[in-house]
């Protein structure tokens, strides 16, 4: 027998047992079986299928993710055994062999699909688009710079076909060219007056970042809140839904001005009902001055006790009397809402009620030398 002749026989022998194999197995290479899914487990899901023996779906030809046991599930067999007695199957090929040419059309209309990242490899990261796999080039994740593409792994995100290889059967996509489209769809409608809700996406020293659908805005420091803000964070969180409404839009420079606090009720505006003169609060000292002491009564609400208010006896400095975080009680002497001025005293609340007490208790006021109308303020 010469070289092609045994060649020949070999291939029989291989075809011939391929054929005896299917046929005791039930099923076929390339053949696409419904089966109920038996097990699941690290390695993949266990399906029952025509035939001797279970077929067998591993974790990266699995594309339904939250398939459990009980389901049926459609795969193609890429392999009538896998080592282990299993028929080796694959979702993945079945779906992507319908969806290819809904990808295609995808690509040409100019369509954006649902993608999930699978996998990060050199220079990009590998995802799942209707069941095709799809690459996505690391500068086409983000409109940044994507120091850590594993971040996106297991991520479902909206992207753009932006390469479409027919021969091989290969698709490249891009998030950013999305977010670009997305961004470009924002600015036509964005207008000074509008509220609408964002996400805040960073926190500067000076700010927050608002992302207010595929545009970011600036909430200045100054206008998360009425009350004095040290750092963004006192107030809000990456990943918070947040309103804000748009103050400011300058299309040339693309930036966004935003405030929060335009939302929120602005404190002067009922200070007169709230603090009417003559009632006495609680409050605390927020600042000191050489002319007094600057007296938080809710955030955003400031009155000022002048030094001569500051303590029933005459003192030096307003440090002699109270000091910064302090917890006072305030008599409610002015208020001014246009020029946003209240003015306060802490002698005259603590004399108020020092009287009250005295009464309660049975005694004349005025008959106490210490309090009596002629005795003067820095007396001992």
């Amino acid at each position: 027998m010469n070289d092609i002749e045994n060649i020949q026989a070999t291939e029989n022998t291989e075809d011939f047992g391929a054929m005896l194999e299917a046929e005791e197995v039930g099923v076929h290479k390339g053949q696409v079986v419904s089966g109920m899914i038996q097990l699941i487990n690290d390695e993949g899901v266990i399906v029952d299928i025509p035939g001797k023996s279970d077929g067998l779906i591993k974790k990266n030809d699995l594309v339904t993710q939250d398939c459990k046991v009980g389901d049926m599930i459609e795969a193609e067999v890429v392999n009538m055994n896998d080592g282990d007695g299993y028929v080796l199957l694959s979702e993945r090929k079945v779906l992507a062999t319908r969806n290819w040419e809904k990808l295609v059309s995808e690509h040409d209309e100019g369509s954006s699909v649902e993608a999930v990242g699978r996998e990060a490899v050199n220079g990009g990261l590998i995802a799942d688009v209707m069941g095709v796999r799809a690459f996505i080039p690391a500068s086409h994740l983000s409109r940044r710079y994507v120091e850590n593409i594993g971040e996106f792994v297991g991520k479902t995100m909206t992207v753009k076909i932006i390469e479409v290889d027919r021969t091989k059967h290969r698709i490249v996509a891009s998030r950013r060219a999305f977010l670009q489209e997305e961004k470009q769809k924002a600015w036509e409608t964005i207008e000074v007056g509008q509220v609408v809700t964002g996400i805040v996406r960073r926190l500067t020293d000076f700010g927050a970042f608002v992302d207010i659908g595929g545009v970011d805005g600036l909430v200045h420091v100054t206008d998360l809140a009425w009350h004095r803000v040290k750092h963004p964070s006192d107030v809000v969180k990456p990943g918070q839904e947040v309103q804000v409404k748009i103050t400011g839009v300058d299309r040339d420079r693309e930036r966004i001005q935003l405030s929060m606090k335009a939302l929120q009720p602005q404190p002067w505006d009922t200070a007169e009902e709230k603090y009417p003169v003559g009632t006495i609060v609680d409050g605390k000292v927020v600042r000191i001055t050489t002319f007094g002491a600057f007296v938080e009564l809710e955030p955003g609400l400031d009155g000022l006790v002048h030094i001569s208010q500051c303590a029933l006896t005459r003192i030096a400095k307003v440090e002699d009397a109270v000091s910064v975080g302090q917890d006072v009680r305030v008599k409610v002497l002015k208020v001014d809402p246009e020029a946003k001025r209240i003015s306060l005293s802490i002698r005259e609340a603590a004399t108020e009620e020092v009287d009250y007490d005295a009464q309660v208790q049975g005694l004349d006021f005025d008959d106490m030398p210490e309090y009596a109308e002629d005795q003067p303020l820095d007396a001992e």
